[in-house]
């Protein structure tokens, strides 16, 4: 089996995977965020740590429009058209061309939520769903029209999938998840049921990058065949088979991308691959609950992802 073949197989109850796959993620320095450069660096991290999908990082962000204010602004938000995605997308296609044939390409994908918080900045776009959210949603609907591009091209690319993130419903953010539903919800949806139609596998991240959450269980129907999310909620912990459970699918993560994998040494992240692995759902990938953090040693993914290959043999 390789690479591709052991990951698809997470998603087929018959076979069973001959060890646990493994998969980090960074973001490389600006002077890799483009170009062959970009697609050399994210091949060598790949090549590098062993891991066991490539994962492409997204780093086309929304410009910031100085002049979003008011709600009422929303309404003229502008739409990014194909020229604004290339040179993403050529990203995308030298990554496909190098690798799909020894292992998944996983395009990252932010969610409408998080793109229109790269336009106004998360406070004030908060603000403006708490104030007026009907207005609010004009301007997600250009945004998630404008993603659904991306998306589409992304795929004629020849991606494999999407690591899709969603964003909004954390503790603290929105004081009712209604408005949560009514102006972020069906914007992910539009997105992440395209994706799920069109490609073989996609992991859905539930992303605490900025707040941790309360309850995820509100996102256990969303797509995605992998669910990765931490573990450690805003007000308890939640064990990697629980979420099994309420998504019903395989789990991603296990690690803390804030612990040993950012500071500790390549034995003391083995020793933590182990604890986690003890306890683990028959099927998962282990990872971080995020992006690990800039300068995070690659020696130390490579351990996770030697310790995690090994487990089935020990």
């Amino acid at each position: 089996m390789n690479k591709r073949d052991v990951v698809l197989s997470l998603l087929d109850e018959e076979k069973s995977p001959p060890y646990v796959p493994a998969a980090f993620f960074l973001h490389f320095d600006p002077a890799f965020h483009t170009g062959q450069a970009a697609i050399d660096k994210h091949l060598e991290y790949f090549r590098y740590t062993d891991m066991d999908f490539v994962k492409i990082q997204y780093e086309r962000k929304f410009p910031r429009l100085d002049w979003l204010k008011q709600p009422e602004d929303w309404a003229k938000m502008p739409f990014y058209g194909m020229d604004f995605y290339e040179e993403q997308l050529n990203v995308v296609e030298g990554l496909v061309k190098a690798a799909k044939k020894e292992a998944l390409v996983l395009l990252t994908l932010y969610s409408p939520f998080m793109c229109a918080g790269h336009t106004a900045g998360e406070p004030l776009l908060v603000e403006h769903i708490k104030t007026d959210p009907d207005v609010v949603k004009k301007g997600m609907q250009v945004i998630t029209d404008s993603l659904m591009l991306f998306v589409k091209e992304a795929i004629r690319r020849g991606v494999d999938g999407f690591y899709h993130s969603t964003q909004g419903g954390e503790k603290g953010r929105l004081d009712d998840m209604a408005l949560f539903n009514k102006t972020i919800r069906p914007y992910d949806l539009q997105l992440m049921t395209e994706i799920e139609q069109s490609t073989i596998f996609n992991i859905l991240h539930v992303c605490d990058y900025r707040l941790p959450y309360s309850d995820i269980s509100s996102f256990a129907d969303y797509p995605g065949h992998v669910v990765n999310t931490n573990l450690e909620l805003a007000d308890r912990s939640i064990s990697a088979k629980e979420v099994v459970r309420m998504f019903k699918r395989p789990f991603m993560g296990g690690l803390d991308r804030h612990g040993g994998l950012a500071h500790g040494s390549p034995a003391e992240v083995e020793k933590a691959v182990k604890d986690v692995l003890k306890d683990a759902p028959d099927r998962m990938i282990l990872g971080a609950d995020c992006t690990v953090p800039d300068g995070t040693q690659w020696a130390n993914l490579k351990a996770a992802v030697a310790a995690s290959h090994r487990w089935e043999r020990e």
